[in-house]
């Protein structure tokens, strides 16, 4: 009973003490991926990542209209929610166009694919990284870097994590697909790693001013980082949008989707067009995953990524910080009232039980 004492002493202290180390804005960006983009030469810039407002502002049926010639700032978002042992650390990578050279394929406008890092806190001002989670379309994949202790649980590790370094930091490498966008761990989602003779962007994180592609063959692009939880961005226009009439959302379709329309080419020609098709962290899924739900990779990832795996070790799934959960009950809502559209398989009351202001 000793021993069980000191080691939650122990935790506690750690989780105290790494907290105040470092701000989620610094954490986020230490370990911020190197992200190499395979591209396609009949379209370059809808391949450039971007910001979803890129265009001034946060109405989405009109962003496929607006991609004009891909001459604006990298962007990549994240945002962190801290358990009482774990950093659970999303990037999100927005492309205005998911779009295809190819007849009788579909298209559609927005897209956002992503991945989330577990980052144990282990006393260091930055912990270890120990797992990540990707989303390639409607399909989560998992990796581990090496020495992680985490083993495969209710799915099979899908691969390694490797790194590069930049700046001195050691950086996980991330790849996403061109036109469809895909998103795994570096190599495997695209054929693209960088060699000099193939179609790509390499980008990487920077603090001051962020780049734009100089075509689809950019080796070097600095992108900024953009808290998704900030107020007045994307999950702020998704709260805002979740108490308004459908009529009048501007971002979002319902719940963790965005809206999008047929309008400015998309679909033309012999392919088709799909509309409120693209989803965000709160809305990825994987649909063929068992009990693991639509939007874990925000409301509740501790649950994500111990149903993902095995082998976690001591693995909190209570929240210190969860953004995501006090947005949602801030706002209003609760069991009895949910936004369009949000998860059966979830219970809002029961997730909010997951907040904690001890870890003791």
């Amino acid at each position: 009973m000793l021993k069980k004492l000191i080691a939650l002493a122990a935790a506690a202290l750690l989780a105290a003490g790494s907290a105040q180390a470092v701000t989620t804005a610094e954490l986020a960006f230490h370990h911020a991926p190197v992200h190499y983009q395979d591209t396609d030469s009949s379209d370059y810039p809808s391949d450039y990542i971007t910001a979803f407002d890129y265009d001034g502002d946060r109405i989405m049926t009109n962003n496929w209209d607006n991609r004009g010639n891909g001459l604006w700032p990298a962007t990549v978002y994240y945002s962190v929610v801290e358990s009482c042992t774990h950093y659970f650390i999303s990037y999100a990578f927005y492309h205005p166009r998911d779009w295809s050279d190819t007849i009788f394929d579909q298209e559609h406008e927005n897209d956002l694919e992503g991945l989330i890092i577990a980052v144990r806190k282990d006393g260091t001002a930055y912990g270890t990284m120990e797992g990540m989670i990707t989303v390639f379309h409607t399909d989560f994949f998992s990796y581990t870097p090496p020495g992680s202790p985490y083993t495969n649980g209710h799915e099979t590790i899908d691969g390694k994590v490797s790194f590069e370094m930049h700046d001195g930091v050691n950086r996980m490498k991330t790849v996403q697909e061109a036109k469809g966008h895909g998103l795994k761990a570096w190599p495997y989602a695209s054929d693209f790693n960088g060699a000099a003779n193939q179609d790509g962007i390499i980008y990487y994180p920077t603090l001051g001013t962020p780049g734009v592609p100089t075509s689809g063959n950019d080796r070097h692009v600095n992108y900024r980082l953009v808290d998704m939880l900030a107020p007045g961005g994307m999950y702020s226009s998704a709260l805002s949008d979740a108490l308004q009439p459908a009529a009048q959302m501007l971002t979002f379709s319902t719940w963790g989707t965005f809206r999008g329309d047929k309008s400015g080419g998309c679909g033309s020609g012999l392919k088709t067009c799909s509309t409120n098709s693209a989803n965000t962290p709160w809305g990825w899924d994987d649909g063929n995953d068992g009990a693991s739900y639509r939007g874990e990779f925000g409301l509740d990832p501790a649950h994500l990524f111990s149903f993902y795996f095995g082998g976690t070790g001591n693995f909190s799934q209570k929240y210190i910080s969860n953004p995501y959960l006090t947005g949602l009950r801030n706002s209003g809502f609760y069991s009895g009232h949910t936004p369009a559209g949000f998860p059966s398989q979830l219970d809002l009351n029961t997730l909010f039980g997951k907040l904690t202001n001890s870890c003791s």
